[in-house]
Formats: structure tokens, C-alpha cells, sequence
């Protein structure tokens, strides 16, 4: 089997691979770009796999005149720069030891070995600069079923670092068959070694399900997630129940992570999920906006058409009803309606507080009019 696209013959990739191998080395495309690539999907991160040490990569890179950078040196890996762009090239490495997130490693020379210590099977695909690919642990036939299974042990590769059990569901939810339903032993592994991941950190967490939210449809996974009580680790009090009538509601509208963490619910994952402060602001005005009466023009009005609508959106999800008549055309004009008064008109008149409440009364009125009552209407 080959893989084909233009990234892999880019002349920096083929330079650097033909590097490696010209000098009598291994020089292996690996990961995600393979798994991409074979699924037609598009390719974003390029990883170099090879059996010559760091120290050698670093000397070939220099008498060929790139730029070579040791960005990881300790754990095998230094870039070589080609034409601007940067390349990572990481030598083949076997667990000498496992303890955790930081195992102890050694060099190897076999690509299976290099294999062995990845996580799923579908990532433990290799191929040359030709676009050969080579397959040391048979994994092939689990990516053609879309089939996202831990390589060898699925509890010991989890107790290496309990991120795979956020990575398992993650990877379902973009590369799985979700007809086929999960590995049955994954889901074991994750049910029992749930607990694992509150020893990760709050970034970790967060990094993973931003990514995981934001497949295509990631409701069956996170459904999955509460069943083997994942969930309740890292989001405690979430009910993913919302979040496949919210799918099944948002075209056309691009997947977005944020409304889709909106519909579990729970506590605020703010400081859980270490939200920015903006991300936070966001998930507050929409987690107010389902429980509030407002309308679709004034939620436009207040919020903005986007976050509006995302509200709308919340809200037949959560109340499974269907969208409101008009609603976009509501949405279109509170977006744009501009309140007619400004304090200054009930000056001096009015202050202080007596102002503000005033001011406040009658943009309520000017708002249930469907933003039809003008100025002078407001002021008689």
C-alpha cells in the first residue's frame, strides 16, 4: 500500500528522508501524516522516524548545510531546517522502563521496537520517502475498519500515561467507524483506569477535550466517556444527553467546541479545563442565555448574532423542541438595532440611580417592540 499528496513530495521532505537514507539509514515518515493520509484526510504535522542516533542526524544535516536545531535532543529528536520550514527527526526509541508520563527510553534500531511504545495502532504506521508504507505491528487493519485500538496491552499502555484514555475517545470521535461501535477491551482498560486521569493536568485535560468537542460528531464518544465514567473524573456533574440533539441541530453551522461544552452542563469548567478569559465569558453568557426568557432579537441585541444563535441553538438541544419561527430573521435584526436613547435625554430630569432604572425600563420597552419605537415614541 502507498500514500500519495503533494506534502510528502515537497522537496524538504524528500531532502531530508533521502538524507537519512542515503547515508545507509532509516528515514520513515510516521504518525498522524501516515494515518491521514491513508484515510484522505488533511495532513498538518510531519514526523520523521529513523534509526541513526541524534548525533548523527545532526552531523549529516550540517555537512549537507541545513540548519539543525536540538529541540529535544534527550528524547531523541533535533530539527533540520529546509527552506524555512522546520522538520522533526526523532531516532527509534524502546521503554527501558515505564513510570508514568515520563518513561525511561533507550535508542533502538528497529522500527518495531519504535512501534511497540505508541499508543493506538493506527498511529503505528510508518512509509518511506516512495510512499511504501510499512506496518510492524499489523495495524493497517484496524485503520481500514476505523477501528481505534491500544497497541499490545490496553492497560498497561493507559498507566503510562492516563492522557490515552482522553486520547481513546478523541481519536474515536474523528478517525472511528461510529456504526462499528468501540474495541471492547479499550473500553474496559478506560472504565478501570478512570480514576488515572485526575492525576493529569487541568492544560492536559483541556487541550484534549477542545479537540475532542470539536470532531464532527463527538456525541457517541462522550456518551462512551460517562458510560465507563471518565466523564465523571474530568468533568464532574456534565450530562452529555444535550449533545447529540445539538449535533443533529447545528448545520449549517461550523462544529464548535465551546457551544458543545455548553450542553453538558455541570459545574463551571473554567479552572477544570483552565478556560481563557474570554472562553469563560463566553460559556457564561451562553449557559445564562438557555435559562433566560429572552428572545431570539434580543439575544442578538445583547450578545451578538453568532452568540445568539448558538444560544438558540442550546435551547432546542437542551428542551429537545425545535427551532423558533423566524428566528434567523429576528436574529438579523437584533444584531444591527441600535437603542434610540441615551442617558443624556433624560437628563436632567433624572440621575443617579433613578436615571439608570429609567433608561433601563425603557430599553425593555423599545426591545418587546421588536425594536420598532422610536425616539420621540420613548420620550412622550
Amino acid at each position: 500500500m502507498k500514500i500519495e499528496g503533494e506534502w510528502i513530495e515537497a522537496e524538504g521532505v524528500q531532502q531530508v528522508l533521502h538524507l537519512l537514507t542515503d547515508a545507509g539509514h532509516q528515514g520513515l515518515l510516521v504518525g498522524g501524516c501516515v494515518r491521514n493520509a491513508l484515510l484522505h484526510q488533511p495532513v498538518a504535522d510531519i514526523d520523521i522516524a529513523t534509526d541513526a542516533v541524534p548525533e548523527r542526524v545532526i552531523a549529516l544535516a550540517k555537512a549537507a548545510g541545513l540548519k539543525v536545531v536540538p529541540t529535544g535532543i534527550e528524547h531523541g529528536t533535533v530539527t533540520i531546517v529546509v527552506f524555512g520550514e522546520p522538520h522533526e527527526v526523532t531516532t527509534f526509541r524502546r521503554d527501558v522502563e515505564t513510570h508514568g508520563r515520563h518513561a525511561t527510553v533507550a535508542f533502538s534500531t528497529r522500527v518495531e521496537e519504535d512501534a511497540a511504545r505508541r499508543d493506538f495502532t493506527m498511529n503505528a504506521l510508518y512509509a518511506d520517502a516512495g510512499g511504501q508504507v510499512v506496518d510492524p505491528l499489523g495495524g493497517l487493519p484496524d485503520l481500514e475498519a476505523r477501528r481505534v485500538r491500544f497497541v499490545g496491552d490496553a492497560c498497561a499502555r493507559i498507566r503510562e500515561d492516563y492522557l490515552r484514555i482522553l486520547r481513546f475517545f478523541r481519536f474515536h470521535a474523528w478517525y472511528g467507524d461510529p456504526d462499528a461501535g468501540m474495541d471492547a477491551e479499550a473500553l474496559a482498560a478506560c472504565a478501570d483506569n478512570s480514576a488515572g486521569t485526575e492525576t493529569l493536568s487541568r492544560e492536559r485535560i483541556g487541550h484534549e477535550m477542545r479537540r475532542l468537542l470539536a470532531a464532527q460528531d463527538p456525541a457517541p464518544s462522550v456518551a462512551a466517556m460517562r458510560a465507563t465514567g471518565v466523564l465523571g473524573h474530568v468533568l464532574p456533574g456534565a450530562d452529555p444527553r444535550a449533545l447529540a440533539p445539538l449535533v443533529h441541530l447545528e448545520p449549517p453551522y461550523a462544529p464548535d467546541w465551546l457551544r458543545r461544552l455548553a450542553a453538558l452542563g455541570g459545574p463551571d469548567p473554567t479552572d477544570s479545563l483552565r478556560l481563557s478569559r474570554d472562553e469563560a465569558r463566553k460559556l457564561a453568557v451562553l449557559a445564562d442565555g438557555v435559562g433566560s426568557m429572552s428572545g431570539a432579537g434580543e439575544l442578538a441585541y445583547r450578545h451578538g448574532a453568532e452568540l445568539g444563535r448558538d444560544i438558540l441553538l442550546l435551547r432546542a438541544a437542551v428542551l429537545e423542541m425545535p427551532m423558533p419561527a423566524d428566528w434567523e430573521s429576528a436574529i438579523a435584526r437584533g444584531a444591527v438595532a441600535e437603542f434610540p436613547l441615551k442617558a443624556a435625554d433624560l437628563m436632567p430630569g433624572l440621575s443617579g440611580a433613578e436615571l439608570g432604572a429609567r433608561l433601563k425600563d425603557l430599553e425593555a420597552r423599545w426591545v418587546g417592540s421588536g425594536f420598532e419605537l422610536s425616539r420621540e415614541q420613548l420620550l412622550s
